[in-house]
């Protein structure tokens, strides 16, 4: 049953007490909240009508900072039980200095926008592996942000989207990604280390000055062979409102990356309610915390705005942590494959 908001657009009755109760916690909401809150009407009104983005499994595991870990550093790194994650920042020679680390939400947003042409073209007959590799950004500047969910009339200052963007694509497509894990038996230890570069190859012909403007070239990028390959892995879908929706926070869009590929696999499998430790969940995603309260009130917060905007999901409360929980995924599937780990 559907009921008229007053902008005479239909929303689910079972939804209207929910979206009232955020309305008034809010109230008065500022911009970004009333744009939050319409997004998850939105979505609970017709949740399936999307525009799909994808995540590798790996992009869950390659949590990258949240906040500029700054130039000092020769390597950012991240340990979870027996496994490592070094991203190391590369080198602009015509400046001579480091690109500088990609952080915050923008290079998130391009880790998306990428794993999902990636899934689009991985099985086309037509086309080359290295064309598959080869990613098509497009002449405009304004283009590609809406892409990838940005916002291309923030204006060109310093914090506009146009510019934040360009500086995270040189951050992102400069950087190299290793991943290390080590195994131990009685009598003999070893380690695997995978070393990928995210695009060796690029052309960006955009002008930051105007971003409106076509160039007379084509910009692309060319994955790492290694990188492509672990995109192509276990792509879980997502929905790109939902990101659109989250893109202020760094911590929500990690949150609802690894709460939608938690859900794949508690749908496909049927399994009930999973726990997941405050701890544990800092050491995964919250490398930019040292207090585990302020973490955990800060991930509580993003919880909310996750299950906010994902039909179908609980988050429950458990000693020690929280468990999910979901009756579908973010993005039903057509065809469903059952995963083994």
């Amino acid at each position: 049953m559907t009921k008229k908001r007053g902008d005479g657009e239909l929303v689910q009755v079972g939804e209207l007490p929910m979206m009232k109760q955020l309305a008034k916690k809010l109230a008065p909401p500022t911009k970004a909240q009333q744009e939050f809150i319409n997004a998850a009407v939105v979505i609970r009104t017709d949740p399936d009508a999307v525009e799909r983005a994808f995540m590798a499994r790996q992009l869950v595991l390659c949590t990258l900072p949240h906040s500029d870990p700054g130039d000092a550093n020769p390597r950012w790194l991240r340990r979870t039980g027996n496994s490592s994650l070094i991203i190391q920042p590369g080198w602009d020679g015509q400046e001579d200095k480091s690109f500088g680390y990609p952080f915050g939400s923008i290079p998130r947003l391009l880790l998306f926008w990428i794993t999902t042409e990636v899934q689009r073209t991985k099985n086309r007959e037509n086309m080359t592996d290295l064309e598959k590799r080869t990613l098509q950004l497009g002449r405009s500047l304004n283009d590609f942000m809406r892409a990838v969910g940005l916002n291309p009339y923030t204006g060109g200052g310093k914090r506009g989207d146009g510019k934040r963007l360009h500086g995270q694509m040189d951050r992102l497509f400069n950087s190299r990604i290793t991943f290390q894990q080590t195994a131990e038996d009685v009598n003999i230890k070893g380690r695997h280390s995978l070393n990928m570069e995210v695009a060796p190859e690029s052309e960006l012909w955009w002008d930051v000055r105007q971003p409106a403007q076509g160039s007379l070239w084509n910009s692309w990028i060319r994955l790492g062979e290694d990188f492509y390959k672990a995109l192509v892995l276990l792509p879980v879908p997502v929905d790109m409102r939902a990101l659109r929706a989250l893109k202020r926070s760094p911590l929500a869009l990690d949150l609802y990356a690894w709460i939608c590929y938690r859900s794949f696999v508690i749908v496909q499998k049927q399994q009930p309610p999973q726990f997941t430790a405050w701890e544990v969940l800092m050491r995964q995603l919250g490398t930019d915390y040292t207090d585990p309260d302020n973490f955990k009130k800060k991930a509580s917060k993003a919880l909310a705005k996750v299950k906010t905007i994902y039909p179908g999901l609980s988050i429950g409360k458990a000693k020690g942590g929280f468990t999910v929980h979901a009756t579908r995924l973010a993005v039903p599937q057509k065809t469903v494959t059952t995963i083994s780990s």
